[in-house]
């Protein structure tokens, strides 16, 4: 297991963004991570990780309303960088859709809990996966990742990489998922 949590973590650092771009990151206008549906229709994981308060929850308990999950660190840029524009998307879609943040800081409060009081997010909680299980259970070897699940909890599509949260493109890909071809909005 100890290789396993090993190996996970070389693959999450490797996926983590820390090139330099090209490009000068101010011209820039909206970062785009890749779109995956190649997952779409399973089932969320029935796997445990750490609530806001310390106690168990799973991903199961959010059903019942559309739930997009977020997994990202305190020392993955591209994850620092969205998590703003995801506490305003929860804050847009309050009462209509779920956001959760699940950290995969092996240190887990001792990391997150400064960040949070720094960055002062008015809807996002702290959610904590130490052991990274949830990556393991989603198939994803990159932070950030951002999954979007149905009512049901069925997977409707993945991000993979960083995405401005309030730009054209999420809103595109969340109403598209919230009212799909063929049904009324």
């Amino acid at each position: 297991m100890r290789l396993l949590m090993v190996l996970i973590l070389a693959l999450t650092l490797g996926a983590c963004d820390t090139e330099k771009s090209q490009t000068p990151q101010a011209d820039v206008k909206e970062p785009i991570g890749r779109v995956d549906i190649s997952y779409a229709g399973q089932e969320a994981p029935a796997i445990p990780f750490e609530g806001p308060k310390g106690g168990p929850a799973t991903l199961a308990a959010f059903r019942g309303k559309p739930l997009i999950v977020n997994l990202w660190a305190t020392w993955c840029a591209p994850c620092v960088k969205e998590m703003p524009t995801l506490d305003a998307l929860a804050e847009r879609e309050k009462g209509r859709i779920q956001l959760i943040v699940v950290s995969m800081d092996m240190a887990g409060r001792r990391e997150v809990d400064p960040y949070f009081a720094k960055a002062k997010f008015k809807m996002l909680e702290p959610y904590l996966d130490k052991q990274n299980v949830l990556m393991e259970a989603l198939k994803t070897d990159t932070l950030p990742t951002t999954i979007f699940y149905d009512a049901k909890g069925r997977e409707q599509w993945r991000v993979l990489g960083s995405m401005d949260w309030s730009g054209e493109r999420a809103r595109t890909l969340i109403e598209g998922a919230l009212n799909p071809p063929g049904t009324k909005s």
